[in-house]
């Protein structure tokens, strides 16, 4: 750095624009390195806003397509573990559940969701647990304060999918979760 001692003249204003320009005397500018700034136009959408457009257009749906009522409760006996069979279906296979004959299929924690945000996650896992086929999956509706855990059995026995479900094996989550029978073609059962 050079030593610059200040002139306590008038002239000071003109000796630091003639050093400024000394200084930069040197220097070319910097070319345009290509990469096109973004696009901030409403009619222009990226392929992974499109990608999330897409699936949350696809949970919408499949929302929309089965709505759960909060006005409906179904009788539980409080002195047994959850369970409920739908009526015509086999018993027999709710027992197998209770066992732990299944292991299921796809699996939903619905920690921290609220009721609202539970149905739809619920809605869409039912649908696309039917739509793979699955027979079986599990619903973590956690102990809490008891909301979900009295809620998740009363929208799942409206569900047409529902065969019937029991209150988890320990390996499973045990009184904190539900598995979940689901009505599968026979041809795509998985054993």
């Amino acid at each position: 750095m050079k030593n610059i001692k200040p002139k306590q003249n008038a002239e000071q204003p003109i000796a630091d624009l003639d050093l400024f320009t000394q200084e930069i005397s040197g220097i070319e500018p910097l070319k345009q390195d290509k990469i096109p700034p973004q696009r901030f136009s409403s009619k222009y959408i990226s392929q992974s806003q499109q990608k999330n457009l897409t699936e949350h257009n696809q949970i919408k749906q499949v929302t929309a397509s089965f709505i759960f009522s909060d006005g409906f409760e179904g009788y539980f006996n409080p002195d047994e573990k959850m369970k409920y069979v739908k009526p015509g279906a086999d018993s027999h296979e709710v027992k197998r559940l209770r066992r732990g004959d299944y292991s299921p299929e796809l699996l939903l924690d619905l920690h921290g969701l609220k009721q609202e945000e539970a149905k739809h996650e619920i809605a869409a896992l039912l649908h696309e647990a039917h739509k793979q086929h699955f027979h079986c999956v599990s619903i973590m509706h956690g102990i809490g304060k008891y909301i979900l855990k009295k809620s998740v059995p009363n929208w799942l026995i409206q569900h047409p999918y529902v065969l019937g479900f029991h209150q988890a094996p320990a390996e499973w989550g045990g009184k904190s979760a539900l598995l979940v029978l689901l009505d599968v073609p026979d041809s795509h059962k998985k054993n």
